[in-house]
């Protein structure tokens, strides 16, 4: 009799989540030096990451694992700490953008490379550069059918569109 648990798609998905498990624990430790936990990161990480450093609050939570309300929470948090703003959407005025700040960006330019250096030596530097792209690919497809709304609002507008619209928006 075959023993289900010796199937490979349990085998997969129970070491993704050890791999996760083993790396959370790592990279919380090191973010909370700076005084980060691991959802502000990912917060003004997918913000960085984003034309002209902004994202609107319903594109920031459908990116993440937060709720809308959760988003809120969070992002308050980090308003009252100075490391992003709101800013009110031009185009809607139900909706507003989560904006980095300098401080923001100073904090995360102090946390990067810590970082980097951890995620090379208990990540990326695990895997050769052929496996390294495999896994990146693999890891793509499993993201966009789990979470297709994972890069939301991450291609909408380039910062030129976004400075344009501003400048309209404030001659009218």
């Amino acid at each position: 009799m075959t023993n289900v648990f010796d199937d490979p798609r349990i085998t997969a998905v129970g070491l993704l989540f050890e791999a996760h498990a083993g790396l959370s624990a790592r990279f919380n430790a090191q973010l909370e030096e700076h005084g980060l936990s691991a959802v502000e990161f990912e917060v003004i990480t997918r913000l960085a990451r984003s034309p002209g450093n902004q994202l609107r609050m319903t594109d920031l939570a459908a990116q993440t694992s937060l709720s809308t309300s959760g988003v809120t929470r969070v992002v308050d948090r980090m308003e009252r700490d100075g490391l992003l703003t709101r800013r009110a959407c031009p185009n809607d005025r139900r909706s507003s953008y989560a904006v980095v700040t300098a401080a923001g960006m100073q904090r995360l330019n102090e946390t990067l490379p810590g970082h980097l250096q951890m995620i090379e030596q208990w990540f990326t530097g695990q895997l050769g550069p052929e496996a390294l792209a495999a896994l990146l690919d693999g890891l793509r497809r499993v993201r966009d059918a789990a979470h297709p709304c994972a890069t939301a609002g991450s291609d909408d507008v380039s910062p030129e569109q976004v400075a344009a619209t501003d400048n309209a928006t404030r001659r009218h």
